[in-house]
């Protein structure tokens, strides 16, 4: 089938301000009525206050998008390896059929290093390329590209300058690009340079001397956006400030309405395939969740809710091990006319 990416929306900070609501809303309205939307609690996930932070987001989104009458979820996977994983498929059930996802504050190589070839990142992938959007803010953003910049190890904790591996989210369209929002901040007054995400200019110059030949950075200013869409093949710049795009032997400033064309961050290309993008298993799953979403005739054959919280529940009572309680869940679904089949990508539920 042909894939229709959805739009990207990088957001340089502000993300429950003014020009990030505005940011929300210019996304919402390429999208369904009464959207579904899912916070990403995983950036944060290190921090003790992480069900805090995503749930102010999702509360700011109540909020100021109440017009769109969206249904917004937030997503708890925090950490590999704990109940609340961004491998764990229970927890992940939002992404299933979300029309708008967000993430963003914490730290990018915490974000890297829990998302990457995760059961949560191939479910993004899958979502963005059926026509989901993708609204990313802040350390989020730095952690897509194909370098990450550790903002922490090298603003708090005095690392030289370096690069860690990003989650090279753009290279299937061909770009190399390394994200870096915060890009003209100044809380350091003039006593010191925030700039560059807060790391100053003299330091970033040096990183610029190790980035590959062909990578380009997206530098984007305090409360502004870049809207990306890959259909049209072109990006808007929205907000307060600018966005700027830096090469080897070029640099552009693009201000707040101007459009460019994607071509300018390298050799764009529309995957034609997702095989090496994500999983088959995924893809099966992502694309029987959108026909049931898209096609009225599907909806007879829609899973009932009570069917999928007795699902959730025994997926909870496998995770303690309570093997008795999972198996006698298993024997009420099956009462109910379901059948349940255990993947290693989770639960699939089959009429019996």
């Amino acid at each position: 089938m042909e894939l229709k990416p959805g739009k990207i929306a990088l957001i340089g900070s502000g993300e429950t301000s003014a020009s990030g609501g505005k940011t929300f809303e210019t996304v919402l309205r390429t999208l369904r009525a009464s959207p579904k939307i899912a916070v990403l609690e995983t950036p944060a996930g290190f921090e003790l206050n992480s069900p805090q932070v995503a749930g102010k987001v999702g509360e700011y989104l109540a909020k100021r998008l109440q017009n769109f009458h969206p249904q917004i979820e937030v997503i708890p996977a925090r950490k590999r390896g704990t109940e609340f994983s961004p491998d764990n498929p229970v927890i992940l059930r939002p992404f299933f059929d979300a029309d708008l996802i967000f993430f963003g504050p914490g730290s990018p190589t915490y974000t890297v290093r829990q998302l990457e070839n995760s059961l949560a990142w191939e479910w993004i992938w899958a979502r963005h390329l059926l026509g989901a959007a993708l609204v990313v803010a802040s350390a989020a953003t730095i952690a897509l590209g194909s370098l990450a910049l550790p903002v922490y190890e090298i603003f708090k904790v005095g690392e030289d300058p370096h690069w860690k591996p990003g989650l090279h989210f753009f290279e299937p369209y061909g770009l190399n690009l390394v994200i870096i929002p915060h890009w003209n901040n100044n809380q350091g007054g003039d006593e010191v340079d925030t700039s560059h995400c807060f790391i100053g200019k003299p330091r970033f110059d040096l990183l610029m001397e190790h980035l590959p030949p062909h990578a380009r950075v997206i530098g984007i200013d305090e409360h502004t956006s870049l809207i990306m869409d890959f259909q049209s093949r072109e990006a808007t710049v929205q907000g307060r400030s600018n966005v700027h795009v830096l090469g080897a032997h070029e640099e552009y400033t693009f201000e707040n309405g101007e459009k460019f064309s994607l071509e300018i961050l390298g050799n764009l290309q529309i995957p034609s395939s997702i095989e090496t993008i994500l999983s088959p298993t995924i893809w099966t799953q992502a694309l029987a969740f959108q026909n049931t979403v898209t096609s009225p005739e599907n909806a007879p054959s829609t899973i009932p809710r009570e069917i999928t919280t007795l699902v959730e529940e025994r997926e909870k009572a496998r995770l303690a091990r309570n093997w008795e309680k999972a198996d006698s869940l298993r024997k009420q679904i099956l009462e109910m006319g379901y059948v349940i089949r255990d993947t290693p990508h989770g639960p699939e539920i089959l009429p019996a």
